[in-house]
């Protein structure tokens, strides 16, 4: 049970930080964390800072895991795990959050400078801001006010800030799982890295990845002779309507997810030849799969290199296939998951809404910690501008998701 009068002292102590989380969004966008990978220096300045805000702040327990990364100026990539006490040691209730960010894209589409945030009609503005800046800044505000009340969390609780989510965590939290035993099955792990704009999606399964580069090789000629040559162009647009099949083979549904089928839908196009009189020898394609868990992606490739081989021999040409990326789904966070049940209750008492948990097609780095056995949840309230020009955090969100990670501090 959680007790309504500390929850309305702590609520209150954190709708009066709005000013100095909106102060320390604008600080974090200031400190562009952008992987080598993407053209930047790393998480370094950002990563000192939050240490610094971290020691300042009640965390007596700082630790600084190094993720050897030789183009980065320091030589390895940060990851901080902070802890602070709770009335019963027996669990930890982690939020992990990470600190990189992708880069801006296209200046000319901002309204603004990326990386000197402002504030409009009750949002931040600035590359990471909602990603994933707005439930890191959340997490440590709910904790700051707790310590500010004079209260105890109901249980230890832990912020892992981590380095690499947007270039694929082998420096962030996939090393940090090899390097440390902090985390334990009985612990609360929550990832603000899904949600929507109700704050009602708990997302608790993926599907599996995979990526696929698909080459046709066939033989160059001048458009005009097309009898001397063979279109590697055509035949790929035929292997794309013959790998539509896919959806037929592999129809099964799963409510869990939204969609609720498997998908496999060609992407990526890269150039060919540059003119257009030229029948090209060469043509490269893209195809993005999300695979319902039922499926082994064994089968799934299997099948599509039968495809390729018929379209081989009905095009004459060689088709080759190159993994880009190959995830297996992890198993599933159990709908009655605790985790799940805690947030269910904390997002009803902040939000006045039923949460559900549900499967998503995309990726997110609970899966790491699926994959070990551990039942993690992802959850903000997001308006979802990720990624995009002019990404912004919604104030209230932000608020918001601090009072839902204070109820879950304190609950039993």
């Amino acid at each position: 049970m959680v007790n309504p009068e500390i929850f309305a002292k702590i609520s209150k102590r954190i709708d009066s930080y709005r000013n100095d989380m909106i102060d320390m969004q604008v600080k974090l966008c200031s400190l562009p964390a952008i992987a080598p990978a993407s053209g930047g220096e790393g998480e370094g300045r950002k990563a000192a800072f939050l240490i610094k805000y971290l020691e300042q702040n009640g965390f007596t327990d700082v630790r600084l895991i190094k993720a050897p990364d030789l183009d980065c100026p320091d030589g390895f990539r940060p990851n901080i795990l902070a802890f602070t006490k709770g009335k019963d040691p027996s669990k930890t209730i982690w939020i992990m959050t990470h600190t990189d960010i992708v880069p801006p894209g296209e200046l000319s589409l901002w309204r603004g400078d990326p990386f000197k945030a402002w504030i409009e009609k009750g949002r931040v503005y600035g590359r990471g801001a909602e990603d994933n800046q707005q439930d890191m800044v959340a997490s440590l505000f709910a904790i700051k006010a707790f310590r500010e009340e004079g209260q105890m969390p109901s249980h230890d609780i832990g912020v892992a800030l981590v380095a690499d989510e947007e270039t694929g965590s082998r420096k962030g939290i996939d090393y940090v799982l090899k390097q440390t035993d902090a985390f334990r099955k009985q612990d609360l792990i929550i990832v603000p890295d899904a949600g929507n704009e109700t704050g009602t999606l708990i997302e608790v399964a993926e599907k599996s990845i995979l990526w696929l580069k698909i080459k046709t090789l066939g033989k160059q000629a001048h458009a005009s002779t097309p009898e001397k040559g063979v279109n590697s162009f055509k035949a790929a647009a035929y292997m794309i309507t013959e790998l539509d099949k896919l959806h037929e083979i592999f129809n099964a549904k799963d409510g869990l997810f939204d969609p609720p089928i498997s998908t496999f839908e060609p992407t990526k196009k890269e150039a060919n030849v540059p003119n257009i009189n030229t029948i090209p020898g060469e043509d490269v394609f893209y195809v993005d799969s999300r695979i319902l868990p039922g499926y082994d992606v064994a089968v799934v490739q299997k099948k599509i290199r039968e495809i390729a081989d018929a379209v081989e021999r009905k095009q004459n040409v060689k088709i080759t296939i190159q993994e880009e990326q190959n995830a297996p789904a992890a198993a599933p966070t159990p709908a009655r998951a605790a985790v799940v049940a805690a947030l269910q209750k904390a997002i009803k008492e902040v939000y006045r809404k039923d949460a559900t948990a549900s499967g998503i097609g995309g990726g997110t780095v609970a899966a790491l910690f699926r994959r070990k056995g551990f039942e993690a949840a992802c959850w903000s309230k997001v308006d979802d501008t990720a990624h995009q020009p002019n990404e912004y955090c919604v104030i209230d969100n932000m608020i918001g998701d601090a009072k839902v990670y204070a109820h879950v501090f304190l609950q039993d």
